[in-house]
């Protein structure tokens, strides 16, 4: 069997809202971890309490997701005013 290759190439990546994507899931994750623990015991007398820890981690892990993503709309910025400075000065 060959191995597959593409025929054309890769589209450009979609840019959008980013951090205020990433913010968003944050949210709904600790959202979802403070809506169950009022029922820690039930999810405990079932050997569910992973429910609560993985939307616990996914908040956390979404608080460094969203340091991570503003560091980055910010390096693209500072790129982009760079750019846009070298253009605007005349050349020698």
């Amino acid at each position: 069997m060959a191995k597959w290759t593409p025929k054309h190439e890769a589209p450009e990546p979609l840019e959008g809202p980013v951090v205020a994507t990433i913010t968003g899931g944050t949210i709904v994750w600790f959202v979802l971890f403070l809506a169950q623990l009022p029922f820690y015991g039930w999810f405990d007398d079932r050997g569910h309490t992973w429910w609560l820890w993985t939307c616990l981690a996914g908040g956390g892990l979404g608080l460094i997701g969203i340091w991570y993503v503003r560091k980055r709309d910010a390096a693209i910025k500072r790129d982009a005013a760079l750019r846009a400075g070298a253009a605007a000065r005349p050349a020698e």
